[in-house]
């Protein structure tokens, strides 16, 4: 038997097969799981005063009502900057089914989250995707199911998927060079992604919006020409900071050029418009080339973050609630999960991964912290 306690619920497991790590406050550590498990969570009263607000919100008093869901950390590409070798193979029972992730959402909904984001890996390399979006999507209180994907399995897909439920998708293109994407993704599939992108914006999806991670020296020379696409479909481009996640951020930083310098290449096109944020909006600064269908947009995770007005939690494909994208803290849910906890004790979990969100997330590259987990585990 082992304890974790921290600022938040206090939890204890018994099993033959599973333990607990408390090197660092709340950190736990995942282990095998042994069936019959019982792990049980005392709730704090703050935790207990979350519960039953159905607002969750950090110690830094940000409303969290976005979860990210990593639904798998298998992909048909392997990307320089999230996937550069593949992950190692797991065993099926260390990923959550979609039955499990289904109670988590729908806990997390009773907990305030009113949009989920589906991310991998690759989600729609996961086997029953559709059907899995179909259930979450009847979930009283969630308005928004949205997907980001590499695109390469989307045109066979994406009707499916809207009828589902899907409202939004993202589509990750860093070029438009045939080559260029074969050597950034591994794989010569650039036809399938256009495929894909021109089938989603044919169906109506709106908007469609395509995520460039920007590396300098391999595709910043592209940054008009993609910014571009805006002009001549009503697409939405999001220009994104390099982030050197599960790599020594001082060897990366040759790699990064910062969103100020991306916005002065898509100014090439014409006057920088700015657009009202909406109630919804992510974190990117958003603008419309003057005379564009859409527009185009820049997110400086690295040189402009956006942490104190972050309002996400993700959920991983292994059972993990992370509080940041770039820090790899997390909690465990998978055991708690498997060993029987009430729902009031799994969504007391959501509330001690808030506690380990910080005000802002530190990594940079002059600095020593290196991110040992790799973006693909995580779901960007």
């Amino acid at each position: 038997m082992g304890r974790v306690t921290g600022g938040g619920p206090t939890i204890s497991g018994r099993s033959r097969g599973f333990k607990w790590n408390n090197r660092g406050a709340g950190q736990l550590e995942f282990a095998p799981f042994a069936w019959g498990a019982r792990a049980s969570i005392q709730l704090s009263r703050g935790a207990m005063k979350q519960l039953r607000s159905n607002r969750l919100e950090d110690i830094h008093h940000r409303k969290v009502d976005y979860l990210r869901l990593s639904v798998t950390d298998r992909c048909n590409l392997s990307c320089r900057y999230c996937a550069p070798s593949l992950p190692k193979p797991v065993n099926p029972g260390q990923i959550l089914s979609f039955e499990e992730m289904e109670r988590l959402v729908t806990i997390g909904v009773g907990l305030g989250i009113t949009k989920v984001r589906l991310t991998g890996g690759e989600p729609l390399f996961r086997r029953g995707i559709v059907d899995f979006i179909g259930r979450i999507s009847g979930i009283d209180g969630l308005r928004d199911i949205s997907l980001t994907t590499n695109g390469t399995l989307l045109f066979e897909m994406a009707e499916d998927l809207k009828d589902a439920g899907v409202k939004r998708i993202n589509i990750s293109l860093d070029t438009l060079e045939r080559e260029k994407f074969r050597e950034m993704a591994g794989r010569d599939r650039f036809e399938e992604v256009w495929k894909g992108i021109m089938r989603a914006h044919e169906l109506g999806f709106d908007p469609v919006k395509i995520n460039v991670v920007v590396m300098k020296g391999f595709n910043d020379c592209e940054i008009s020409r993609l910014s571009a696409l805006s002009m001549d479909y009503p697409f939405h481009v999001r220009f994104i900071e390099y982030m050197p996640i599960g790599t020594d951020p001082s060897r990366a930083r040759d790699r990064f050029l910062p969103v100020e310098e991306i916005r002065k290449r898509v100014a090439e096109n014409g006057r920088l418009i700015p657009v009202d944020r909406q109630g919804a909006d992510g974190p990117a600064k958003r603008y419309r080339i003057e005379g564009a269908m859409g527009e185009v947009g820049f997110i400086g995770s690295m040189s402009r973050h956006f942490c104190e007005s972050c309002n996400r939690l993700r959920l991983t494909s292994r059972g993990a609630l992370r509080p940041c994208l770039l820090a790899d803290k997390q909690v465990d849910v998978i055991t708690a999960l498997r060993g029987g906890a009430s729902d009031d004790e799994l969504g007391s979990l959501f509330v001690r991964a808030l506690r380990h969100k910080k005000g802002a997330h530190g990594l940079s590259f002059a600095g020593d912290r290196i991110l040992k987990t790799k973006m693909v585990s995580i779901g960007g």
